[in-house]
């Protein structure tokens, strides 16, 4: 993680806390999202499968919205029986179950997402593993935007 504090770009940010969120957590994919416009932008992905990589989804209805709206993890064994989770998106991809951690919890930019192809209960280890590289993430990436950049919060943060 301490390679977060020597990145010159966001391309590189991203494919570091992408990598190092899938080996944190032994998971099958993983993903780095940014709060866009009141949109979550799916910016860079790891996975067995492609995904969301590019897709941007209102913040309200999505998983990953939830956690930054609700500047908390969603921590999801079995994606099947989760009301946060929208099924339409999700039954045709390889994902049994997740975690999503909101990077810069006071004031979320975005969030890492981990995913396993079985059911899996993250433990306290992989969770606490995945808030700490949220909090490098979000120092990283907050040094790394511009204010060309277009990631805006939006005005409903629970």
């Amino acid at each position: 993680m301490s390679d977060l504090a020597l990145v010159q770009d966001l391309e590189q940010g991203q494919q570091i806390i992408r990598g190092t969120a899938r080996r944190l957590a032994n998971a099958h994919g993983s993903t780095v999202v940014l709060l866009e416009d009141g949109c979550c932008f799916y910016a860079d992905e790891d996975a067995v499968s492609p995904l969301w990589k590019g897709k941007r989804f209102p913040v309200q209805q999505c998983i990953s919205g939830w956690a930054i709206l609700n500047r908390q993890p969603a921590i999801v064994p079995d994606i099947r029986v989760d009301e946060r989770i929208p099924q339409e998106a999700y039954r045709p991809t390889f994902v049994k179950s997740l975690v999503i951690v909101p990077m810069r919890v006071e004031d979320p930019l975005g969030a890492i997402g981990v995913y396993w192809i079985q059911p899996h209960r993250a433990t306290d280890e992989e969770l606490a593993r995945l808030q700490t590289l949220a909090e490098a993430a979000g120092a990283a990436l907050t040094r790394l935007l511009t204010p060309a950049d277009t990631v805006r919060q939006p005005s409903t943060l629970v």
